[in-house]
């Protein structure tokens, strides 16, 4: 399969007609590549903030009813399009608002329609402090698609080996990242994050981003990264670790075609099998002794 991972800019919009034409045209660059799946990143919803206007836009609280607002407009957008190109669509993240709760949820499209969504499991400082945006309750879901067994670790969850343990365990191939990060120490983070994740369970991971300044919304006011996709590093596939990457925060889509047979023989065949000899784990950290160094003789 083919995968385009976005390094996509977030924009002022003057109507709901300039988001579907910027989509439209996004999807259609990427189907023009042959591509079969899109990541499109975290929290790339928020540009559908500017629709209430400066004041609303620039209000953490009322950015994120006016994002809300939009979302079923935009799960309908991105499904249509899905079905219309024929291909499998991550949907950008952004907030959804269920009674008092508020999540950060990501969905995904295939070419008959919608596959189901993912809400970020762990949440950060500034979600947790400023935003106020929830944890999801409903765990980590894998979806079995046309292409393969896809799993979604937005961002943050990322950085946590259980998170994407479970979902590999239970037959993820293939991890999709959607980040945010404002700094490029935040980039790295997810980024190394990504990259030990496809290490550890033998598999592909795609890390999509924001890139550019949103000055108009404080959420996402300035954004940074690359586009790119990560394997294990092994001579019979990948021998860095990075199948594909754009240039730092440059716009676009970043391509690759890869094969989840690959995925298959490195857990079977690789020159190491961590996927495989991840149990081995518990039975060595289960007993941690201290060496005290013998003082030297005077």
């Amino acid at each position: 399969m083919t995968i385009a991972s976005a390094a996509y800019p977030l924009d002022w919009l003057v109507d709901w007609a300039a988001y579907e034409a910027k989509i439209r045209a996004w999807v259609q660059s990427a189907a023009l590549k042959q591509a079969d799946l899109l990541v499109f990143p975290e929290y790339g919803a928020m540009e559908l903030a500017s629709l209430g206007g400066a004041e609303v836009a620039a209000d953490l609280e009322r950015a994120v009813a006016e994002v809300a607002r939009h979302h079923d407009a935009m799960e309908r957008l991105f499904e249509g399009l899905a079905i219309e190109f024929g291909l499998y669509i991550l949907a950008p993240s952004g907030p959804v608002v269920e009674g008092m709760v508020r999540r950060n949820r990501a969905a995904i499209f295939g070419p008959a329609g919608r596959i189901g969504h993912q809400d970020k499991a762990i949440m950060t400082r500034f979600e947790r402090e400023d935003w106020f945006i929830d944890a999801g309750v409903e765990g980590l879901r894998l979806f079995d698609t046309g292409l393969g067994r896809i799993a979604v670790l937005i961002c943050y969850d990322s950085e946590f080996p259980l998170l994407a343990r479970a979902v590999c365990e239970a037959g993820a191939e293939l991890l999709l990242v959607p980040s945010c990060t404002d700094t490029r120490a935040g980039y790295h983070r997810v980024r190394t994050g990504a990259q030990a994740r496809a290490l550890e369970n033998q598999c592909i991971s795609v890390q999509s981003v924001i890139v550019g300044a949103a000055a108009w919304c404080p959420a996402v006011d300035e954004n940074h990264g690359a586009a790119a996709l990560y394997a294990p590093a092994d001579v019979n596939w990948c021998d860095t670790g990075v199948i594909a990457e754009g240039v730092y925060d440059e716009p676009g889509w970043v391509t690759a075609t890869v094969d989840l047979e690959a995925v298959v023989k490195a857990r079977t065949d690789g020159e190491v099998l961590t996927f495989r000899h991840w149990s081995e784990q518990p039975m060595q950290a289960a007993h941690v002794h201290l060496v005290m160094e013998n003082p030297r003789k005077a």
